[in-house]
């Protein structure tokens, strides 16, 4: 299901009708005063200010968007998790390791799970930079203003340069990512670093 499904959901479940969480309007309330910025981080700002009424605000207002990306990510690593543990506790190796006594703790953790790692990765790696584009959603959907948002205004008024700006960026943390993917694979199996 697209991010902003899900965000809307979300919004008309948890803050409509049950009415467990905060008009998602932003990071804070607009009667409630930003502290001083040190680190940018408005939780963590909060906790330097000494102001725990803040943090608690911010951190509400955190819960739904987080859940909405974390939604996003989840079902396809869930997916592969359980195939490839499935692929690996199926294979001739761990019937081995059972028939030489081994624990039941050993196997799956020592033996099955390092051998479904390279598709989990390879699987994170995607899913992360899907959740670049789905995060311009989900801050529009919640009203976030972070760089998603700021690139969709600049989309609205023809604004060129801060919209090549944010291609860049995205362009090398994708790049990033993919490199870090690649890296973490070759730890894990050094035969798919050949």
């Amino acid at each position: 299901m697209p991010t902003f499904v899900t965000g809307l959901l979300l919004i008309y479940l948890f803050y409509f009708l049950i009415g467990v969480a905060p008009e998602p309007i932003g990071r804070l309330d607009p009667f409630m005063f930003e502290p001083d910025r040190v680190t940018g981080f408005l939780t963590i700002d909060a906790l330097i200010a000494g102001d725990p009424e803040i943090f608690f605000a911010a951190l509400k207002q955190m819960v739904l968007p987080a859940v909405t990306m974390a939604l996003f990510a989840l079902a396809p690593l869930a997916r592969m998790t359980r195939a490839a543990m499935l692929e690996a506790l199926g294979a001739e190796f761990i019937r081995t390791a059972r028939a030489s006594g081994l624990s039941k703790r050993k196997i799956v953790l020592t033996y099955a799970f390092r051998n479904a790692m390279l598709p989990l990765i390879t699987t994170m790696g995607m899913t992360l930079s899907y959740m670049l584009g789905a995060n311009v959603l989900v801050e529009r959907v919640f009203a976030w203003p972070g760089i998603g948002s700021f690139a969709m205004d600049s989309i609205i008024n023809l604004d060129y340069a801060p919209l090549q700006g944010f291609m860049l960026m995205m362009a090398l943390i994708f790049i990033l990512i993919n490199l870090a993917t690649d890296i973490l694979a070759g730890i894990v199996d050094p035969r798919a670093s050949k």
